[in-house]
């Protein structure tokens, strides 16, 4: 693997070890050259290969963009990064579940919203006006009431 500081082309393997219920590899590495070490994540790639969106075109499937989005909606609050990556690793796991290798956009979110209810409401909130594309108040006022409504029960 090339270092990301100097460009070195033959970085070394310190440590490695599974993490997320043995799913992906973290590796420490080292550089030869400039001595600067750095984690990598190694991971296997089964989710599906397009996303076809609103409009029906299609775009290859991307993880960062799901976790770009959460990153977006958790900011100043309280998720670390291990739990977004949590959240994208279980968003793509109920995506594999389905075998498809082309899914809709609007499967995507709404797994993405379900994560973020679990874990943090105002985060939810945030996501979903965007997602929904809110355009009133009123549209605000539901799923807030739609949030109460689910902790009365």
């Amino acid at each position: 693997m090339k270092c990301p500081f100097c460009g070195y082309e033959d970085t070394r393997v310190i440590e490695s070890r599974t993490v997320e219920n043995g799913t992906v590899v973290r590796r420490r590495r080292e550089c030869p050259k400039c001595g600067a070490r750095f984690t990598t994540y190694e991971r296997y790639e089964l989710g599906p290969a397009w996303v076809i969106k609103k409009d029906g075109r299609r775009e290859r499937f991307s993880r960062e963009k799901i976790l770009q989005g959460l990153m977006k909606a958790c900011e100043k609050r309280p998720v670390s990064y291990d739990e977004l990556e949590k959240m994208v690793d279980a968003v793509i796991l109920e995506l594999q579940k389905s075998g498809k290798k082309e899914v809709p956009s609007v499967k995507i979110g709404e797994l993405v919203m379900d994560q973020l209810k679990k874990k943090d409401q105002v985060a939810y909130v945030r996501f979903a006006s965007v997602y929904r594309d809110f355009r009133e108040i009123d549209q605000f006022l539901d799923i807030i009431n739609e949030l109460k409504e689910g902790k009365r029960k």
